[in-house]
């Protein structure tokens, strides 16, 4: 009985993940507390999302866990951003592995036993443009960029990238990125507008603004 009742306080946090100080104060009454976490890690009860950071398990609460607020909550502040933006709103064809953000700190990787979690520096005032919160069944909620923001950060983050007209970057969006262009006329430029005004590759944004605009 004890066990099952200790097993449905851990099912309460359900896929939000949670710190050492949290963990430690539902194991109390053990005598070595790290001993147990050590113990319920190797029986796959609990998932280490780096030092000090826990999910529990899906074979605790059966629900699949969120990479992207798993992202959010491994090194904030942070949003999903690039390659995985992009899937996640279908604008790509691939799956993508690695779950990238941009932070307002340093860049930093992480690679825990759900995958590689990539985060790359965004200067202010450019990281809080065109960022929003995706709820999720009102039951969580994370932080990610909008399309046109995803895009903007692909071609500030794609150092060798050099495109000279609209047409150029075109095809890049068409043939590299492999994104459908018939959702183009939805995007927002004002946000691309905005990023112009405070990023370090203007001219490629420019293009991208053009493009949105025709």
């Amino acid at each position: 009985m004890e066990q099952m009742t200790r097993k449905d306080a851990f099912k309460q946090f359900g896929i939000i993940p949670f710190d050492t100080a949290t963990l430690k104060s539902l194991l109390d009454d053990y005598k070595s507390p790290n001993d147990k976490v050590a113990m319920m890690e190797k029986d796959g009860d609990l998932i280490r999302l780096k030092r000090g950071l826990f999910v529990v398990s899906p074979k605790i609460h059966n629900r699949p866990l969120s990479k992207e607020l798993i992202a959010n909550h491994i090194y904030g502040s942070s949003y999903v951003t690039l390659q995985t933006a992009l899937s996640f709103y279908g604008l790509i064809p691939e799956r993508v592995q690695t779950v990238c953000s941009m932070t307002t700190k340093r860049s930093r990787t992480f690679i825990n036993s759900l995958g590689t979690f990539d985060f790359k520096t965004a200067s202010m005032p450019y990281y809080s443009i065109g960022v929003r919160q995706e709820i999720v069944n009102d039951e969580y909620a994370f932080l990610i960029a909008t399309p046109e923001k995803a895009l903007c950060d692909m071609i500030i983050e794609s150092s060798r990238l050099k495109l000279q007209s609209v047409k150029a970057m075109r095809n890049y969006l068409e043939e590299d990125l492999r994104i459908d262009l018939t959702v183009i006329p939805d995007f927002n430029s004002q946000i691309v507008a905005q990023c112009i005004e405070v990023s370090s590759k203007k001219r490629e944004l420019r293009l991208l603004y053009k493009l949105l605009e025709e």
